[in-house]
């Protein structure tokens, strides 16, 4: 009989406890004053500790008579459910936003020094271009100097090859006047040997004729 009831009874108590319990699991201590956690239901000299605004409670079960059982740490008790919220408090989330304020403030400062480290680096990459511009005018200016220099050099050559023909034709032709002369002189050697002999043979002949006519005469 009694197990009857108990089995009858165990579905109603376990809604009501579903009942008594919050959709959230955790709530906070609101911002107004600081709260005592106690071992009871009551106001007599049972505080165990007491919470700050903001602080973060695990709860355990909550009754219609204003009163909620909650969990920190290792520490079990009940606080006035009025003083809870199911929402950070005001200073919760002003502490969130000053710490995402200096988190913030902390990155511009990096990025500030960033944007710092890179302009210095900018201007570095733009006196290297600055360089690097007149280099390049100045190995273009050497290229051209150099160009012209070879195209000079082609044409000295090319002068050079005409001289060179020349030269070979002058000395071909002074090679021709040489042999000329030689064979002028050769040739004049030869006529003055046979004018010689000529006048020699003429002037025995001669001799010969006169001493003739001399001895004609003595006889």
């Amino acid at each position: 009989m009694n197990l009857i009831k108990y089995l009858l009874l165990t579905p109603i108590l376990f809604s009501t406890l579903i009942s008594n319990v919050n959709a959230k699991s955790f709530v906070y201590i609101t911002d107004q004053v600081d709260i005592p956690m106690r071992e009871d239901k009551s106001f007599n000299n049972n505080i165990i500790r007491s919470f700050s605004s903001g602080e973060k409670l695990y709860i355990l079960q909550t009754t219609k008579d204003g009163w909620t059982k909650v969990k920190h740490k290792e520490s079990i008790g009940w606080v006035i459910s009025r003083y809870l919220s199911n929402n950070p408090p005001a200073i919760v989330k002003l502490d969130k936003l000053k710490k995402k304020y200096d988190s913030n403030q902390l990155l511009s400062k990096k990025q500030g020094k960033r944007n710092i480290e890179l302009e210095k680096q900018v201007k570095i990459l733009k006196n290297q271009n600055i360089k690097f511009f007149i280099q390049n005018n100045k190995s273009k200016a050497e290229k051209q100097h150099i160009e012209n220099i070879y195209k000079n050099t082609l044409k000295l050559e090319h002068s050079n090859e005409k001289f060179s023909t020349k030269i070979l034709q002058l000395k071909a032709e002074i090679q021709i006047l040489k042999n000329n002369n030689i064979d002028t002189q050769n040739y004049s050697s030869r006529n003055w040997f046979i004018t010689g002999g000529l006048v020699l043979f003429f002037g025995v002949i001669i001799g010969l004729i006169l001493s003739h006519f001399v001895n004609r005469r003595r006889y």
